[in-house]
C-alpha cells in the first residue's frame, strides 16, 4: 500500500469533500495507515487548507536556493569542460557554470558514470584494452621515479 504524503493528502481532501470532521478523518486514516499515518495536527492543518480552497496535494515551492534543472545544455557544458581538461576539479566547474556542487557531482557520477582514476575523470567501466594501457602508463611512471 502506498503511504506517501500526497496519497494521504488526497485521502484527506476526499474525506473533507464528504463533509467529514477532521477528527473523524484522523480516526479513519489511523485504522488504514497505522504508524505511517499523519499526526492529528497535520490532518487538521490540511483540512483547514482544503476548506480555504486549496486543491493541490503537492508541496508548494519554498524560498531558498533556486532549483536548477539539469538540462541538456548544462550536461553538454560539463562534458565539454571535462573533455578540455580531464584534471579539472568540481569546484572549477561550479565557478565556471554557476551551478551547485551537488548538481555537478550528479552529472559527473550519475549521468556520465565517471569516477576519479589517477586524478582524471574517466568512465568507471574500462574495457580490457583501456585497463592494459592504463596499467602500462602507471608502470612506466613508477619506473621513472
Amino acid at each position: 500500500m502506498d503511504f506517501s504524503r500526497s496519497v494521504q493528502r488526497a485521502v484527506i481532501q476526499f474525506l473533507r469533500a464528504e463533509v467529514k470532521h477532521a477528527s473523524q478523518i484522523y480516526r479513519r486514516m489511523k485504522k488504514v495507515y497505522r504508524e505511517q499515518c499523519f499526526a492529528r495536527c497535520i490532518i487538521f492543518r490540511w483540512c483547514q487548507r482544503y476548506e480555504a480552497g486549496r486543491v493541490n496535494t503537492k508541496d508548494l515551492p519554498r524560498p531558498g536556493q533556486a532549483y536548477v534543472v539539469i538540462n541538456c545544455a548544462t550536461i553538454l557544458a560539463v562534458d565539454e569542460l571535462i573533455r578540455q581538461n580531464r584534471r579539472i576539479i568540481t569546484r572549477e566547474i561550479v565557478v565556471k557554470l554557476s551551478i551547485s556542487k551537488r548538481t555537478v557531482h550528479h552529472i559527473i557520477h550519475k549521468k556520465f558514470g565517471y569516477g576519479k582514476v589517477c586524478a582524471q575523470c574517466v568512465p568507471k567501466h574500462l574495457s580490457e584494452n583501456q585497463k592494459t594501457a592504463r596499467m602500462g602508463v602507471f608502470l612506466t611512471q613508477q619506473f621513472l621515479h
